[in-house]
């Protein structure tokens, strides 16, 4: 395909993403809403140009591991102040992508993650998470899973109070590069590790889906 069609099948698959997400923060059964996302990310992997399942998975695809929506995964948190820090990541499709450090949250139960924001053009919040089942089979990603990627749609919004932005680990995804080594994503730096197990949200399982 050329880079054009390439091109035009990312940005297909990245207005997709928004409509979901816009569906989802205008949603108020919190366990419709994230069937909806589970379904429709299932049809974007199983149905779309710029899936990043490999061919040979996709004819196996039956769905992603995602696990049952529990509320008490969903935290309204603030963003608190942090110390300044710079986070540049080297990917193989976009060059060097830059990322500075605007904030934390703390969650309850879980610890503290910093917040991202994309220092290049289109800005855009980043929060990863790494988790202690990273290091357990049939666990999670072992790069960390993503909340929220403003920048690419996934954007839960804002809570309730001011300067505040929802976490929901049952939206917690895999990077692309989670299915097709060709993809180099940006990985969940210490800051968004934490040693908890967040049981919700994608899982691994055997490295890619769920495979007839």
């Amino acid at each position: 395909m050329s880079d054009a069609g390439t091109a035009l099948d990312v940005a297909s698959w990245r207005r997709a993403t928004f409509r979901l997400y816009e569906k989802v923060r205008r949603a108020t059964d919190l366990e419709a809403a994230h069937d909806l996302w589970r379904r429709e990310r299932d049809r974007l992997f199983l149905e779309h140009p710029a899936s990043p399942l490999l061919p040979d998975d996709r004819e196996r695809f039956t769905g992603l591991r995602v696990k049952p929506y529990d509320r008490a995964w969903r935290f309204e948190c603030v963003i608190e102040d942090a110390a300044p820090a710079s986070l540049d990541v080297p990917t193989g499709t976009d060059g060097v992508v830059p990322f500075e450090r605007i904030g934390l949250v703390d969650v309850a139960g879980v610890g503290t993650l910093d917040v991202w924001r994309l220092r290049s053009y289109g800005g855009g919040l980043f929060v990863p998470v790494r988790d202690a089942l990273s290091r357990v089979a049939g666990g999670t990603y072992g790069g960390g899973r993503y909340v929220l990627d403003t920048v690419k749609g996934a954007d839960l919004g804002p809570g309730r109070s001011p300067g505040s932005v929802v976490i929901d680990f049952n939206f917690a995804y895999n990077p692309s590069c989670a299915y097709d080594p060709a993809w180099a994503c940006p990985l969940a730096p210490p800051g968004n590790v934490v040693e908890v197990e967040i049981p919700v949200g994608e899982r691994y399982g055997d490295g890619r889906a769920v495979l007839a």
